[in-house]
């Protein structure tokens, strides 16, 4: 049996549904980090060559019965693979900050209207939807109940939407989570802003070629504080990948608007085609793959993951 054969078959295995309306989460074993403090978290996203590529996903790695942005759907994708988990908070009425990508609740749950106009108590009277369309009995989850539940299972990556960098690192620093959690920081002022609140706390920046990089640079803070997203589309010159490396810092490219897309699609050929795209993406320079088809990109990677024994990274990875 070939190896992307045998991936084919375990990923319909991994993703068959028991239930039409409402899934049992799939209760094997967890793929996890294993990361005790922040700085073994610096020293997981620093580069070496022989750095071990996993996978970030996007919103979760949603799939049919499993929504965007929720618990179970998190712990799915961990069934499967070692992933970081990106999420989208969002503020309610009240001031909570829950888990929503949009702003409005039609897409992603069976509610109408902006979900700043509702608070907690009745956001988590309603259930969540997939991407299908499809009612689950899942709730909208908290940021709160999120971080705990991430602790020692994953990494969380969370992105702006309406909530300020003050807040996320406020969050992150209550819940003692630094060394399973960092921010999205889009511009240098949130940067530096981040870095002031709490250097213990990694960030994902924007570094797309060579300029940012100078820019970053310019700040003075410690290329350990950070983690390198290149790019949302295929990278063209992968020169980007080694100036990034020689600083030590990792790189992070996402596939969700290229080769997951063309999957979905039904614009490759086989799921051989697709393993062998997300491939490229790593043998080209990148470290990490933020995707939204996050089962297939992790299994795709596990031949980078098998490697000797004597990779001192391997430490890393773990299971739960």
């Amino acid at each position: 049996m070939t190896k992307h054969l045998f991936q084919f078959i375990l990923l319909i295995l991994l993703t068959t549904v028991r239930c039409i309306n409402q899934p049992e989460v799939n209760r094997t074993t967890l793929h996890t980090f294993k990361i005790d403090n922040p700085a073994v978290l610096k020293e997981f996203f620093s580069y070496s060559p022989d750095r071990i590529p996993f996978v970030c996903a996007h919103r979760g790695g949603d799939r049919k019965y499993f929504p965007e942005n929720c618990l179970e759907t998190f712990k799915n994708t961990l069934n499967s693979a070692h992933a970081m988990i990106e999420t989208d908070p969002r503020y309610t009425k009240d001031s909570v900050i829950i888990l929503m990508h949009d702003a409005t609740l039609e897409r992603t749950t069976n509610g109408t209207g902006r979900v700043c106009d509702f608070t907690l108590e009745e956001l988590k009277k309603l259930r969540l939807k997939d991407s299908e369309g499809n009612l689950t009995g899942y709730q909208i989850p908290t940021l709160d109940e999120t971080l705990e539940w991430a602790r020692s299972k994953t990494i969380l990556v969370l992105d702006r939407k309406d909530v300020p960098v003050e807040e996320r690192v406020k969050k992150i620093t209550e819940h003692k989570a630094e060394d399973f959690a960092i921010v999205i920081a889009y511009t240098i002022d949130e940067i530096i802003r981040c870095y002031n609140l709490n250097p213990d706390i990694i960030m994902e920046i924007m570094l797309p070629d060579i300029n940012q990089v100078k820019i970053f640079e310019d700040t003075g803070i410690p290329w350990e504080n950070v983690v390198g997203f290149v790019s949302h589309d295929l990278v063209k010159n992968t020169e980007i990948f080694d100036i990034i490396h020689q600083k030590g810092a990792m790189c992070i490219v996402g596939s969700s608007r290229n080769h997951d897309l063309s999957y979905k699609k039904g614009e490759f050929r086989s799921f051989e085609e697709l393993s062998d795209n997300y491939c490229k993406m790593i043998t080209d320079g990148a470290d990490i793959i933020e995707a939204d088809l996050a089962i297939e990109a992790g299994l795709s990677l596990k031949e980078f993951q098998n490697v000797n024994g004597s990779n001192s990274r391997k430490r890393f990875f773990s299971k739960l």
